[in-house]
Parts: structure tokens; sequence; C-alpha cells
């Protein structure tokens, strides 16, 4: 059985007006007199009527949908960047389509492609290709993009980041001084900028405090997730001179690691001290509450969404001041981490 779709034409013919009545009602509203825009939206609402979004596209040129692509969904940290784009993206009637490169350079291409083919109205990314080859369609057809959670050091370009090389100092600056000499850095994927900044930071601050770099232990992850982190669990437990603390990449590295250690009777932070990135809002609900590094998640998506749809209704190329704005991280100290070592 199917249903015949409601068209414009059938809410102008319902209504008594024209066509041209119809479309002024939603998109000139004011031009309308209000008793005939009241009895066309009762028209609409009888009749079922829907908008059909790729019409008024072809109508007008212009999409009403950003499309946000993040590293991982199933990460808190992602999802709070998502609500702060989607508030300043709602603010000026527009939608944002969110999705996953699942930290996959051939995924990221094939969705750049995607929007792309679907003339978006502008692309957030936080970029999983460290070369940003995967970009280059959308500047070549003139689609605006924003690079989140990346400084980009290019002047065409609009990003919004964290000093990551300050959250890893900060991260590690609070170990050393609770007297930990032996510090793990359980990382993520190689290629990704945001994990070797915060190793860069890890290892600046064992210079600062005049130690030599072999006191930061690495373990690296393909994942950086829970069960990546409970895997990296098993890995310190098996070595020899096991390090008294440990710095993860993201909170669910941190997590993950915090379960792994209690199934084996470790005693966290007595016999190993934790400090994570991102400071989801599990940190702080967890057993022994996680000291984290936090990183203004929405507001960094509320930044770059705003940047976006400046540039998108710039009035043309080259009428667009690109700028890369960086956020400043906070250490939030919990119990994870508070026990002096010595």
């Amino acid at each position: 059985m199917t249903r015949k779709t409601v068209g414009i034409s059938d809410v102008a013919r319902e209504a008594g007006v024209s066509v041209g009545t119809v479309s002024n009602s939603f998109n000139r509203p004011d031009s309308v007199a209000p008793e005939t825009r009241a009895r066309i939206l009762a028209v609409v609402e009888r009749l079922g009527y829907v908008r059909s979004e790729s019409a008024r596209q072809l109508r007008t040129g212009t999409s009403r949908i950003v499309a946000l692509l993040v590293l991982d969904l199933a990460n808190p940290f992602f999802v709070e960047v998502a609500n702060g784009a989607e508030r300043a993206a709602r603010a000026e009637g527009l939608g944002v389509m969110v999705c996953t490169s699942a930290q996959s350079p051939s995924e990221e291409a094939d969705y750049i492609g995607l929007f792309t083919e679907q003339q978006v109205r502008g692309v957030l990314v936080i970029p999983a290709d460290p070369t940003g080859r995967s970009l280059e369609p959308l500047r070549r057809h003139g689609i605006p993009y924003v690079v989140v959670d990346r400084l980009v050091e290019d002047a065409e370009v609009c990003s919004v980041s964290v000093d990551d090389v300050a959250g890893g100092r900060l991260a590690v600056e609070h170990l050393l001084a609770q007297g930990h000499r032996r510090v793990a850095y359980i990382s993520g994927p190689a290629h990704l900028q945001q994990i070797r900044d915060r190793r860069t930071g890890a290892l600046d601050a064992i210079a600062a405090a005049g130690l030599p770099p072999q006191t930061l232990h690495e373990l690296p992850t393909a994942h950086m997730t829970i069960a990546a982190g409970r895997d990296a669990a098993a890995r310190l437990l098996g070595l020899a001179d096991r390090p008294t603390a440990v710095f993860c990449a993201n909170d669910l590295l941190a997590l993950g690691l915090e379960q792994a250690l209690y199934a084996a009777g470790v005693k966290v932070p007595e016999e190993v001290a934790i400090v994570g990135y991102d400071d989801i809002e599990f940190a702080s609900a967890v057993a022994v509450p996680l000291t984290s590094v936090r990183q203004p998640a929405a507001e960094m998506g509320r930044l770059a969404a705003q940047m976006l749809l400046a540039e998108a209704s710039g009035g043309g190329e080259g009428s667009h001041e690109h700028r890369s704005v960086v956020l400043q991280p906070e250490l939030v100290v919990r119990t994870s981490s508070l026990h002096r070592v010595g």
C-alpha cells in the first residue's frame, strides 16, 4: 500500500492561495499576512506536508546541513564537541549531520566525498589523515571547512584546538610532583597529532624536572577505548620494572586500565597512580574518581561551528579572515593520582 506524497501545490489549493504564498510563508514569513500564514500552517498540519529539502536546495543553491566528522562517537568527548556545534548551528536554523571516521583516513576520505556530493553548507572535521589530503575535495569544490581539535598552520583554513602539549605537560608534572619517577604513557594511534602532542608535553615535563627521557615508558594502542585500556594494563603488569604512575591519552583508556588493575588486585593510587585526558562525565563517577586533563569540548564545537557559519555566509572568496584558536586545558585532580611516593 503506497501513500500519496503531499506537495506544495496541494497545500496551496486547500488553503486557497498561490504556491508562491505557501513558499513565502516558510521562507519569508514576514511577507505573508498573519491570518493567511496561520491558515496555511493549519493545512500543512492537516495534510502532513513535509518540505522537500532537496528541492529547496536546488532552488536556492544552499544546504541547511552542516557535517561534523569525528574520530569516534563511542567517546563521550566527541559527543560533547557535537553538542556544542549543534547548539551553534541550531541558533542559525541549521542542522548537524554527525559521522565517525573510526580513526581511519580511508573512511574519512569516503565521508568527505559524500559531503561534497551532498553540497553541505560546510564541514567540521577532526582529522584522521595526518597529511590533510582527504580534505582537498572540499577546497576544490569551495565547501568551507574548519579543522577541530588540531592546530592547523594554514592561512587558508580555520581551526579550533586545545594545546595538547600543555595538557601532556600538566598531567606528567602532577605525577612527578607526587614523587613518581617511573611513568607510563598509554597512547593511541601514532598517526594522530593529538597523541604525539601529548607525548611531547609529557617529555617536556620530564626534561624540566632534570630526568632522562627513559622515565617515560610508552605503551601504544591501536584504539583509544576501554578495551584497549584493559589490554594495555596486561602489558603494564608484565613489565619487570613496573611504572608507579600512568598517563593515559584519553579517559576511556584510563577507565579500562583502572578496571583491569582492580581485577588484578592492584590498588589505585597506592600502587599505581592514573591520570586521564578529556575529563568526560564518567571520570568523576567511577569507584576511584579519575584525575584528568579537561578539554573544553562543547566550547570547541561551538566556536568551530560559529567560525564555519561565518565563512559560509561571508560573501565570496577572500572576504573571510581565517583564524586558528587554541584553547587551554585544565588539570582536574581527583583520587586516582593522590598518593605521594617516597
